[in-house]
């Protein structure tokens, strides 16, 4: 977020990008890459993951016509080593130029774009690590495009001398902090505000005329200034400064933590609008989003899994501890909302009641712990397929829950805690571990510190095992009743369905009427006959189906039926039992008193 007063004196760096638009409508960055002082044998090479998104994406399939240089005319012999790196015979004393293309074409917030319209990159999908020089200083340089009008740069990397719109030069410490630093290009909305006396800058591409820019900038205000207390009380942040960029587009959702800023993305609906005063569901999940990716720049970026402690982009890094960085941080980004008053008490129940739900729908949670589900990150949450909710469970609802049960256990223990609850629990970990590398052993033993008693069996059961979770006993202790309405029609029969041109089945959920009776993804569910000769005779033959509700219309009070099903072109009738009455969670507020005591903002 940087601006002209922001400049620092210009350093030479060792290691210096040159990142030009190219050819907009072919999506390519043009990229020139200044090593000062080569290796005799330098290697160079791109990330395979972006940090916070656990997938091996491989960035390298985007970067063509690798060329190498030392001196206007000298080729520098190379040769490719791997799918992401390359060697390259060099003159110790001659500096050594990189040039190289990289298409950009996805909109997400994990690698790069471009067009006429906005450009974005990750320095992942950009920035060849110089192997050996990762320690020392990156240069930047964003030269003045050509080829559009108008645009302007937002980054989170601090500005050596840049022109008023932010083109110009910045500097990183070393490899990590630049490709830490997204990069946001275009006619974007601007907006600033500040929180505990730190400047913070929120800036929208895709926009509509109705978009309400003054109450997103309000609302993320209060949510930074929440976070801040949360974790400092009247102190400020461990950074100087931090930026919000937010791609609105038609149809996508999600959002990338940096260490000063985060990368966003969300339906254009989404977005408040002029002359709204109730806030849309959509709008309410913008601002979790908001909240969660901002509680990262503690709980994730600084205070973070010993594992990546030295992130190695060229493979994937484990750990057993995203239930706690993904799962404690999707339990606090809805909470903290409801602490700045941005949601109510049932609103805030809502929005739980769903992720309870989500997780008793999941037949996974019985086969997988979450900390197994976080070291299978890389091969199962990130790749999911048909089968994804029968064997692994998500390390952010559970992990919520989790997070939920511990705080709530903390509190209802308030005697023998003093009447620390999980805030506290965070806080400790922060100063425990000086903001950095975090053990699964430094949160036992945190728990047991501030709890008066060990967490063990907690941390076996609800962690390492697959122990339903006791949230029904302690919600009711804190003043949440727990009622149960009928469940939807897809879940009693143990089934997920895409409905748009006939019944289509997406998942068959383990242990359900649906897998009893032998349907299997893919299948089309055309339509439905009575299971006996007497039913027939009142109903006829069949009925076709529309969509799944219409099973009860055509179905009546009949306990069984024949299901007619297309797979592979085939037509398959289908013994089909109808289930009995399923029920899911209803949260409401039965202590009020008790309730505020648990989720009411805070001095």
């Amino acid at each position: 977020m940087p601006s002209p007063s922001q400049k620092t004196p210009h350093t030479p760096a060792p290691v210096h990008y040159r990142v030009e638009m190219g050819e907009l409508h072919a999506h390519l960055f043009r990229v020139t890459l200044t090593i000062a002082q080569p290796a005799a044998l330098q290697r160079v090479s791109l990330p395979v993951w972006i940090p916070g998104s656990y997938l091996v994406r491989e960035f390298s399939k985007n970067l063509q016509g690798l060329q190498a240089h030392q001196g206007a005319r000298t080729p520098a012999p190379f040769e490719q080593l791997d799918k992401c790196s390359w060697q390259i015979q060099c003159n110790p004393a001659k500096a050594l130029v990189l040039r190289y293309e990289v298409h950009a074409h996805d909109n997400s917030v994990r690698t790069a774009w471009l067009d006429a319209q906005r450009g974005f990159f990750n320095g992942t999908s950009l920035c060849l690590k110089v192997e050996g020089q990762e320690k020392t200083l990156h240069a930047l340089e964003l030269p003045v495009p050509t080829a559009v009008t108008g645009w302007s740069v937002a980054t989170g990397l601090t500005a050596q001398k840049i022109n008023p719109q932010g083109f110009g030069s910045y500097m990183a410490a070393d490899y990590d902090e630049l490709v830490d630093c997204p990069v946001e290009m275009g006619p974007f909305w601007s907006g600033s505000f500040s929180a505990r006396g730190v400047p913070h800058r929120l800036v929208v591409a895709g926009a509509a005329a109705s978009f309400d820019g003054a109450r997103l900038l309000a609302d993320t205000q209060k949510i930074c200034e929440t976070e801040i207390r949360f974790w400092h009380g009247n102190k400020k942040p461990p950074f100087k400064n931090y930026l919000f960029m937010l791609n609105a587009v038609d149809d996508g959702y999600g959002g990338l933590e940096h260490r000063n800023s985060t990368a966003l993305i969300c339906h254009r609906k989404d977005l408040p609008r002029v002359g709204e005063h109730k806030p849309s569901e959509g709008y309410t999940t913008l601002r979790g989003l908001i909240s969660h990716e901002y509680f990262h720049t503690w709980n994730v970026k600084r205070l973070r899994p010993a594992e990546f402690e030295s992130y190695r982009y060229e493979r994937e890094s484990y750990t057993e501890l995203l239930w706690f960085f993904e799962g404690f941080t999707s339990y606090y980004d809805d909470l903290l909302l409801r602490r700045a008053g941005l949601l109510d008490n049932a609103g805030y129940l809502k929005l739980l009641n769903k992720t309870i739900n989500q997780v008793m729908q999941t037949p996974g949670r019985l086969v997988q712990s979450v900390a197994q589900a976080s070291f299978d990150a890389w091969v199962k949450y990130y790749r999911p397929d048909a089968n994804t909710p029968n064997a692994t469970v998500s390390y952010y609802t559970k992990g919520a829950l989790v997070a939920l049960c511990f705080d709530l256990m903390l509190r209802a223990e308030g005697r023998t805690t003093h009447g620390k609850t999980l805030d506290d629990v965070m806080r400790a970990l922060w100063l425990r571990c000086k903001a950095g590398p975090l053990r699964e052993a430094d949160v036992a033993q945190t728990l047991a510190a501030l709890g008066g008693r060990s967490f063990a069996p907690e941390l076996a059961r609800w962690v390492h095992g697959r122990d339903e979770l006791p949230l029904k006993a302690l919600l009711q202790r804190h003043g949440v009743a727990v009622l149960e309405d009928p469940a939807q029609l897809a879940h009693r029969l143990g089934l997920r369905v895409s409905e748009g041109q006939g019944v289509h089945i997406k998942t068959v959920l383990r242990g359900g009427v649906a897998e009893r009776a032998g349907f299997a993804p893919g299948d089309e569910w055309l339509g439905l006959e009575p299971a006996t000769k007497a039913e027939a005779r009142l109903s006829g033959s069949g009925w076709r189906m529309s969509r799944l509700d219409d099973l009860t219309l055509y179905a009546g009070a009949a306990k069984k039926i024949t299901a007619l099903v297309s797979r592979d072109k085939r037509l398959l009738r289908l013994a089909l039992t109808l289930p009995p009455a399923l029920t899911t969670w209803r949260l409401a507020v039965h202590d009020a008193a008790l309730l505020d005591q648990w989720l009411a903002p805070q001095d």
